[in-house]
């Protein structure tokens, strides 16, 4: 909140609204008269976020749609520029607690679903039991940077030639029986592929830098965007993006002036990403992983 310097009566956009905390505490501190235009994937985050927002009504709006179609969401809600943005990328607390939707692997009866919009139609069940063990190999390595990602991309191919992949508990037991046992110390050995499998199901980095960079500059000058990341992957893209804005000129370093004409769109707030504290690592394990980054409109 103090990154994205809210202010009364701004316009702001929360790609996530999940629970609706982020997108309470803005309307909250925009308050008398600030607007929310917010999306979500999740029909039931919609619903959780709609009544938690309800004493804001009139406010806000929630568009079911992929953060990366902002520019069609925004032209729906009739906003052109905006006071601020917030980017909180990954996967809920709800989201990975609901054994129904298969993002642990904590629970082993889970369905390998882990869809972030239970009405798309391409699931991990499909990716495992269907993507050739090249395309497997390639997801592994690429979206969970699993250094085991062809001996557990092999043992799939192998255990679906007599019986479908269906839950969550037997995919853990193929990456477990394919990595070597001193290597599964530690970090569960079963959390990178589970990251790979979802980003491919939900095509999470496609598109991800111009997102970041279309965003940005729907900013009004001195308008904010701040973007929480969980995974490594993310981070790079968001930080080559406001590092390319900040320093757009392409002229060879052996130029004495810039000829280029580019000009700096945004300033890094933050030169490092901002992390957890101690308080709230104790409160929260789950923001380990959390990095964020804060740029500014010029």
């Amino acid at each position: 909140m103090e990154g994205l310097a809210l202010k009364p009566d701004g316009i702001y956009f929360d790609g996530t609204v999940g629970g609706g905390n982020h997108s309470y505490e803005i309307l909250r501190r925009s308050s008398p008269s600030g607007r929310l235009i917010a999306t979500d994937l999740d029909d039931e985050a919609i619903a959780a976020a709609t009544k938690r927002l309800s004493p804001f009504e009139g406010r806000f709006s929630i568009y079911k749609s992929n953060y990366k179609d902002f520019e069609a969401v925004l032209a729906a809600a009739g906003v052109e520029e905006l006071d601020g943005a917030l980017l909180d990328f990954g996967i809920s607390s709800h989201q990975i607690d609901d054994e129904d939707r298969g993002f642990s692997y904590k629970i082993a009866s889970a369905p390998l679903d882990m869809r972030m919009d239970t009405t798309s139609p391409l699931t991990a069940e499909i990716v495992l039991n269907t993507y050739s063990e090249a395309e497997l190999t390639r997801i592994l390595k690429e979206y969970g940077e699993e250094t085991f990602a062809k001996q557990i991309a092999r043992n799939v191919v192998k255990y679906r030639q007599n019986k479908v992949l269906k839950t969550s508990g037997e995919f853990s037991e193929i990456i477990r029986s394919s990595i070597p046992a001193k290597f599964r110390y530690g970090a569960p050995c079963e959390r990178k592929s589970y990251q790979a499998i979802r980003i491919e199901v939900n095509k999470e980095l496609d598109g991800l830098y111009d997102l970041v960079v279309g965003l940005t500059r729907r900013l009004k000058k001195g308008g904010r965007i701040v973007i929480l990341t969980f995974q490594s992957l993310e981070d790079r893209i968001v930080k080559e993006a406001f590092r390319n804005m900040q320093s757009p000129c392409t002229c060879p370093s052996s130029f004495p002036v810039c000829v280029c004409g580019k000009k700096p769109e945004i300033t890094i707030v933050n030169r490092k990403p901002i992390t957890a504290s101690e308080e709230e690592l104790e409160n929260n394990s789950r923001s380990k992983c959390a990095k964020l980054r804060i740029a500014e409109k010029l």
